[in-house]
């Protein structure tokens, strides 16, 4: 590695993965002023410091159709960053979530600069489906920084890489999701507030809309609700035509302040399963989970996925304390039996509020730790030539 400041790559594939790498940034920066940095970002690692080799929307796509009808240039990108990276010599390379463009990427500059070593920050869910991606790792990946509590034993499990629990973002905005009161009495008002959140895919909203909207027609006959619904800014007008089919009115808003806000203020919530259930875990929202995918990715899921639970709160805690209706069971009836004694009160809503609390010491970090110190603290290690077998409590930064 060349004499002077460290320099460190990092490599986003995506909206998400470019709001942790620029925490990520700003943390490498205040343990270490001098660190350069290359790679690709977007708009959040753009004011933390980097030039990106291209811009992020080159190659944040989802989905198998457009992905193909892209792929020339998500090819020609791939290339051109493993190229980069390959004449920079980083002292360490970090690939950030998407895996899809991020793994390609860490391959090739594996293959072309094996002393580069190699740390992805965000496990694949090798837990959830295709297990055997984890060992599959290993050749490219020094070390992985998972967000889960439980994915370090998963990697170890399935013969994966080095991985440590470095926490996920989400413990940092706690003054965020929850009242400054917990006993905020906006959640024991009537009408009781109920979040309504369908997911952020299209696929999802449409499949997802009209069930929640029964569901909500029959918890209304029996319980004062008014309901909220924070959507996805892109998927609002879709959302607002689906919605205005509902028995019930709904307040639709936008924005992760509404949402926040929304959180803070509810009695219980109906979800999509997904990241936001563990955003209401954290708020201490107590919720029903709901999720529709079609019949051909149903028989796909049926043979890939091997884990008890899709909700996230149940899978950290290791319990199903969070109900989930997957499928044909996601009906309106038994949505909204199982919302009913959410709202109500008693020993259903007791019982969850008490799993959910123990989610704050499930996820927490040693001392005062936070996720972004806790994984740059990683990859500096990894940039001084000790990548592999890392753990977070050996020092601080």
């Amino acid at each position: 590695m060349a004499a002077g400041p460290r320099m460190i790559w990092l490599v986003a594939g995506e909206d998400s993965g470019d709001q942790l790498g620029a925490k990520l940034m700003r943390a490498l920066r205040a343990a270490a002023p001098e660190t350069a940095f290359g790679g690709v970002g977007g708009e959040a690692m753009a004011e933390a410091g980097l030039v990106s080799l291209f811009p992020l929307d080159d190659v944040a796509v989802m989905g198998y159709l457009p992905v193909l009808a892209r792929a020339r240039t998500l090819l020609r990108r791939i290339r051109e960053t493993v190229a980069a990276a390959v004449r920079a010599r980083p002292d360490v390379l970090v690939i950030i979530d998407s895996p899809g463009f991020t793994h390609a990427v860490a391959r090739r500059v594996r293959r072309a600069a094996p002393g580069i070593p190699i740390v992805d920050y965000v496990s694949p869910s090798v837990w959830a489906w295709r297990p055997w991606r984890a060992k599959g790792m290993r050749p490219f990946i020094d070390h992985v920084m998972a967000l889960l509590p439980f994915e370090p034993d998963a990697h170890l499990r399935l013969g994966g890489p080095p991985c440590t629990y470095v926490g996920h973002p989400l413990i940092e905005r706690l003054h965020d999701l929850r009242p400054a009161d917990p006993k905020h009495r906006r959640r024991d008002t009537v009408p009781h507030s109920l979040v309504v959140l369908p997911g952020s895919r299209r696929s999802e909203i449409e499949r997802l809309m009209p069930v929640f909207g029964q569901a909500l027609d029959r918890v209304g006959r029996s319980v004062p609700i008014e309901a909220v619904l924070p959507a996805v800014t892109r998927h609002r007008a879709l959302i607002e035509r689906l919605a205005a089919g509902w028995p019930l009115p709904v307040r639709i808003v936008t924005g992760e302040a509404s949402k926040y806000a929304a959180f803070r203020g509810a009695r219980a919530a109906l979800a999509a399963s997904g990241t936001v259930t563990l955003e209401l875990a954290l708020a201490g929202v107590p919720m029903v989970v709901a999720y529709r995918v079609s019949r051909a990715e149903e028989f796909i899921a049926r043979r890939l996925i091997q884990v008890p639970s899709i909700v996230l709160p149940n899978l950290i805690l290791g319990a199903n304390a969070v109900p989930e209706f997957v499928q044909a069971e996601c009906a309106p009836e038994p949505l909204a039996q199982s919302l009913l004694p959410l709202l109500k009160g008693g020993p259903a809503r007791d019982a969850q509020l008490d799993a959910l609390a123990q989610i704050d010491e499930r996820m927490r970090l040693p001392g005062a730790d936070t996720p972004s110190r806790a994984a740059a603290r990683i990859v500096l290690r990894a940039a001084e030539g000790q990548g592999r077998g890392l753990g977070i409590g050996a020092g601080p930064l």
